[in-house]
């Protein structure tokens, strides 16, 4: 401590943090004490002599008398060790050990008085004297410890609050009142309460929790400056989209940090500090989740055989969580990626270790491989996830897409049918619309096959489609790729300042696959009402600003230009398809145009064929035979349009 505190002295640094000031030796510790007993000695005999007028002591010498009972009840202290504690972590022992030590000195210097006045007939001291000093010395010593225990916890508390964030709280009802409560009562966590905030015009005298309530109006006219704040606390839960959208807004114009904290009935106050995080994109882009009947769905899987293809994959390992669920008899993860078909197979043996599950490596493209999987189960469901998706990669690769997204879609199919699986659900995308990629005409091709297998004479198999937008966190998704980009300071790559997108959540798109595979009575294709399409530059600047930074100033926004096959837009219908609804108000079916089977089959033949081949272009001429509405974008395979 001294080193330290000698180097800060001379080394011209004037400020000493008491972070820095360890323990004093205990030696000072009892001096201390000593000093505070002779101060209630005289403490405690001008309280006797002004209540009784007359001399208490009938010693002639008076500093015998006292020295006679410091030194007893310096032996005591010694004896308990009353100076041992470190002062400012004092606990109940300590204060036991004061009031022993003392009670004990009072004891013994009554029995000496005693027995001088069995052998002299006369007292040295007043037994009131005794009692009064008892008092006294014990609280003395006891405020001392109170006191410096005390100061240090204000100098933390002061520390940790400057330390921390100030935020208001959105919301003066119930669920943002818990959520304060559980802040202040939590020293440990990085936040401090300093207020409510309410779109109520009637609460500018009112205060919760002895915190003021602001008006959105004072910090719609205020800067941050004047707020004095760093942030605000929401309870998603609580608002619809468009207020949140709102709120943010204002709270993103203000430079202010957004934090979500869980609702009331999430809240555990063990784990409060890891459930308050910063609001992300997502929470923004989040709709209301499709309710889906679950006894309906659980009754199609419970004590049933589920396959699921592509299961390792972000869609394909969300189905696996969320169909184990409902308790299957098994479930099949086929993938063809070996590491994160481990990762699901770790994870799952984990989180349902009640659950049985065969971990298939293999390729959808190999039906001999695929077909022995069928004959040893006998599977109830099938939900088909395996694809290759990311556009600009598959527009360089139109053979493996052939050979994956249609060749391994039919193999799938066929022996669904063959070995009588009850339900055959495949998962598509939007980008099989009026396809301007190979990515989207090779999903377009899959939809057809499938669907004309559902009318094949004898097929028992009910044959489901459905088609999503984005999917938020899914891989290789725009999300995640912006927040690397903006962790790493940027730039923010965009391909054209126009583009939109459709977006959902993961448990979201795998709810409409469970509700889909059992509302479906086979050849339909299920589209999702997604909302409104998110401007993609608009989404950028949102998650820049959510980060903290200022678009264009700390964080480049810059165009790369259209990808191959990219469009700036993507549709969910097929322009002369129609939709039919279903009682569920966010899924419809899309009545897009079908091909006989035979039709089909010959030409995803002819085309799986020719994928064998390392002619490309002969490939997607194909396949622009099978999907006539494609039509190639920012593409070298623009040439086979005219």
């Amino acid at each position: 401590m001294y080193s330290s505190l000698r180097k800060k002295i001379f080394g011209g640094d004037n400020v000493v943090n008491l972070s820095d000031v360890r323990y004093l030796p205990r030696w000072i510790i009892l001096v201390i004490d000593i000093i505070i007993l002779v101060m209630s000695l005289f403490l405690s005999t001008y309280t006797i002599e002004k209540i009784t007028q007359k001399e208490f002591i009938y010693h002639e010498d008076k500093s015998i008398v006292f020295g006679f009972i410091i030194l007893v009840n310096t032996i005591f202290m010694y004896l308990f060790k009353t100076y041992a504690g470190i002062i400012r972590h004092s606990t109940f022992i300590d204060l036991f050990k004061l009031l022993v030590s003392c009670f004990c000195t009072m004891t013994v210097v009554g029995l000496v008085n005693l027995i001088y006045f069995w052998s002299t007939g006369g007292k040295f001291i007043l037994t009131p004297f005794l009692i009064l000093y008892f008092i006294i010395s014990f609280m003395g010593l006891f405020l001392f410890r109170l006191y410096v225990k005390e100061f240090f916890h204000i100098v933390r508390e002061y520390r940790r609050s400057a330390l921390k964030k100030r935020i208001l709280v959105l919301g003066i009802d119930e669920q943002s009142i818990a959520i304060a409560r559980a802040i202040l009562d939590n020293p440990s966590l990085p936040y401090q309460v300093v207020g409510f905030l309410t779109q109520r015009t009637d609460s500018k005298r009112a205060s919760l929790l002895g915190k003021p309530i602001y008006e959105k109006k004072r910090i719609e006219e205020a800067t941050k400056e004047d707020l004095i704040i760093d942030g605000v606390i929401i309870v998603k839960e609580m608002m619809s989209k468009d207020e949140m959208n709102s709120w943010v807004n204002l709270f993103l114009e203000k430079d202010l940090n957004i934090f979500k904290a869980p609702s009331v009935q999430k809240l555990r106050d063990s784990d409060l500090g890891g459930a308050i995080r910063n609001l992300q994109i997502e929470d923004l882009l989040n709709r209301k989740p499709i309710k889906i009947e679950s006894e309906e769905v659980k009754s199609r899987h419970f004590n049933k055989n589920i396959l699921v293809t592509g299961g390792a994959g972000s869609i394909g390992s969300e189905i696996v969580r969320q169909v184990a669920q409902f308790n299957p008899a098994l479930i099949v993860v086929l993938d063809q990626a070996e590491t994160p078909l481990y990762d699901i197979e770790l994870e799952m043996k984990e989180k349902f270790p009640h659950i049985r599950f065969k971990f298939v490596l293999a390729d959808v493209s190999n039906i001999h491989r695929v077909e022995p999987v069928f004959q040893i189960y006998n599977f109830s469901m099938v939900y088909h996830a395996a694809a290759y998706k990311h556009v600009p990669l598959v527009e360089e690769n139109p053979n493996e897409a052939i050979r994956v997204n249609v060749l391994g879609s039919k193999n799938i199919a066929v022996l669904s049918s063959r070995y009588k699986v009850n339900r055959f659900v495949m998962i598509s995308t939007d980008k099989a619309v009026n396809p301007t990629n190979v990515m989207g005409a090779s999903k377009r091709a899959a939809e057809l096959f499938v669907q004309s297998l559902h009318h094949v004479e004898g097929n028992t198999t009910k044959f489901i489609t459905t088609r999503f937008g984005n999917v938020l966190g899914s891989n290789g998704s725009v999300i995640p790729h912006f927040k690397r980009q903006i962790e790493a300071g940027g730039p923010v790559t965009i391909t054209h300042p126009d583009i939109v997108r459709y977006f959902m959540t993961i448990p979201e798109a795998c709810e409409l696959v469970l509700q889909a595979g059992t509302m479906g009575q086979g050849g339909e294709i299920f589209v999702f009402d997604m909302g409104e399409p998110v401007k993609i530059l608009d989404l950028a600047r949102r998650m820049i600003k959510l980060s903290g930074f200022e678009p264009n100033i700390d964080i480049k926004i810059i165009y790369t230009g259209l990808r191959p096959g990219e469009k700036l837009y993507e549709e969910l219908l097929s322009d002369n398809a129609k939709t039919l609804p279903t009682h569920n108000d966010k899924i419809m079916i899309s009545k897009d145009p079908a091909m006989s089977f035979s039709e089909i089959e010959a030409l995803i033949n002819l085309v799986t064929d020719a994928s064998v081949m390392e002619d490309k272009v002969n490939v997607v001429k194909l396949l622009k035979t099978i999907v006539p509405e494609f039509r190639s974008n920012n593409s070298i395979y623009e040439a086979l349009d005219k």
